[in-house]
């Protein structure tokens, strides 16, 4: 508080001693001038004014042309305006000029302390009320993460510690981001041990398993679809929870929520399995076996994904008696992304319309290769930016600005989510073993079971099987899979870069959110 210093100007100082008083009393620094001149040489001569209250009706310079020369020279100096005159146009002209507050005369020592607390204490109070806040739930969410939580719980829980990832955030709380951070690494290593316990049982397809990749379409898509009103489903490559969030208040400003709900992706959770396995309907063993044509193992050359539209057509065709009109639109370039811009009102012709944006994905593949996107990217509470400035101006974005004219019904969702990693974990394999960072696919393995959730009979997992002998393994928690050999050099590119195809919250519990046009 000793710090906090005040510029008042008033032609009438003399008069406002006990307010002045008052403000010393509680630690603030005064300097009084009576004129607009002498504040502007004031502000020109003390650096480090925090504030200025300014009184509107001082003779010679007013108030408002003294604040009009502050705001062109300070702009970032809150000013405060003191004023007799409740005018109207008084008012709009202050508050147009960017007036962080105004009080009118006489004014008393607590609302003087009011207007400060708001300009200078905020962000602070903010901060401290959020820790606070925080500290009182830490323990709750601790005996949570360790309570056997079960498949809607684990969700639930994923979605507290991401809002208290934004709140700090907003906040700036560095101290609580260290435990709270600290905190979602002891939630993934819970998360990894359930996922390993009840994986192979979700498949068998139980009264206690998620909605998952394999049958998204079906449960969360299909059962919406009606003639009266044209679905669109946007899936957003790689969209975690928390990129959903920051872009939610953009999309609502247009679209109302209707639900809220999630899934769980398959593993490995990577855009070849789980985009696949949404559209097909299928576990890739099912894929394999059924569509070897439009199936290509890890190990095979050409695109994973070029037969997303004919899976989705094979799905409706085998869910719906009647015929559904739908489209298919994948967004890979700029160049395709301003095509469905000027092509998207064809999608109100459909009953279904979906699009498949790929920037995110490629947002994390590029920020490992490219320095300047790990600059701009470094971590978790940047990587939200970045998404949601990259929304903000999209053609997918203008693209919902126009459809949100008409009644549209809304699905949001993605294949998988991306964790970054930090903790290497050696392999050895031979020469056909995937070079995948979270999940490998090969023969003779050699690992650190502490470390992974291997299938060792891929049809189990719904996968296929490239060779006789092959298994998987995938990557818990933050960990990411190095060779031994150029094991530094490989470990430093890699470490604290955004990868995806294991197990942790991140990539595995996906959103999925239906919305209507306002």
């Amino acid at each position: 508080m000793d710090n906090i210093k005040i510029l008042w100007a008033d032609d009438e100082i003399d008069l406002l001693k006990p307010q002045l008083m008052f403000l010393e009393k509680k630690g603030y620094e005064m300097i009084t001038v009576t004129n607009g001149h002498d504040a502007l040489e004031e502000c020109e001569n003390t650096n480090d004014i925090d504030v200025v209250f300014l009184d509107e009706s001082m003779p010679g310079l007013t108030g408002l042309e003294t604040l009009s020369k502050i705001k062109a020279d300070w702009p970032n100096l809150p000013v405060v305006m003191i004023t007799k005159n409740e005018a109207e146009n008084v008012m709009e002209e202050a508050l147009g000029s960017q007036i962080s507050d105004y009080l009118i005369k006489p004014v008393n020592p607590n609302q003087i302390l009011l207007t400060l607390k708001k300009i200078i204490d905020n962000k602070r109070l903010v901060r401290e009320k959020t820790s606070s806040d925080y500290q009182q739930e830490f323990r709750s969410l601790l005996m949570e993460i360790n309570s056997g939580l079960d498949v809607p719980a684990w969700a639930d829980t994923y979605k507290k510690i991401i809002n208290w990832e934004l709140k700090l955030d907003a906040s700036n709380t560095s101290d609580m981001e260290e435990i709270l951070a600290m905190q979602k690494s002891e939630a993934n290593r819970e998360f990894s041990k359930y996922v390993e316990r009840n994986y192979l049982d979700w498949l068998e397809d139980g009264d206690d398993a998620p909605t998952m990749s394999y049958n998204l379409m079906r449960k969360k898509v299909f059962t919406h679809i009606n003639e009266d009103v044209p679905t669109v489903m946007l899936l957003l490559d790689n969209l975690r929870y928390d990129q959903w969030k920051v872009i939610e208040p953009i999309i609502t400003e247009l679209f109302r929520i209707e639900e809220e709900d999630y899934f769980y992706s398959i593993l490995p959770t990577t855009t070849q399995y789980s985009r696949n396995a949404i559209f097909s309907g299928m576990m890739p063993s099912d894929m394999a076996q059924y569509y070897p044509t439009w199936w290509k193992n890890d190990i095979d050359e050409g695109g994973k994904n070029n037969h997303e539209h004919d899976f989705l057509k094979e799905q409706i065709g085998r869910t719906f008696r009647k015929p559904v009109k739908f489209d298919y639109v994948k967004v890979t370039s700029v160049h395709k992304g301003k095509q469905m811009l000027d092509n998207c009102l064809n999608f109100l012709n459909n009953d279904l319309s979906v699009l498949v944006y790929n920037f995110i994905d490629m947002l994390s593949h590029a920020r490992t290769e490219m320095e300047v996107l790990k600059e701009l990217a470094s971590d978790e509470k940047a990587y939200r930016s970045l998404t949601k400035s990259w929304f903000l101006h999209s053609p997918v974005w203008a693209a919902l600005q126009r459809l949100a004219e008409r009644d549209i019904q809304l699905i949001v969702t993605t294949d998988h989510g991306t964790i970054r990693v930090n903790q290497p974990s050696r392999v050895v394999g031979d020469r056909d073993t995937t070079t995948n960072l979270r999940y490998k696919v090969g023969r003779n393995l050699d690992y650190d079971k502490r470390d992974v959730l291997a299938i060792k009979d891929p049809e189990k997992g719904g996968l296929p099987r490239p060779n006789v002998s092959s298994s998987f393994i995938f990557a818990k928690e933050d960990r990411f899979f190095l060779y031994p050999n150029n094991y530094n050099y490989y470990n430093n590119y890699y470490k604290n870069t955004f990868q995806h195809g294991g197990i942790s919250l991140e990539e595995v519990i996906c959103p999925v959110i239906r919305l209507r046009s306002k």
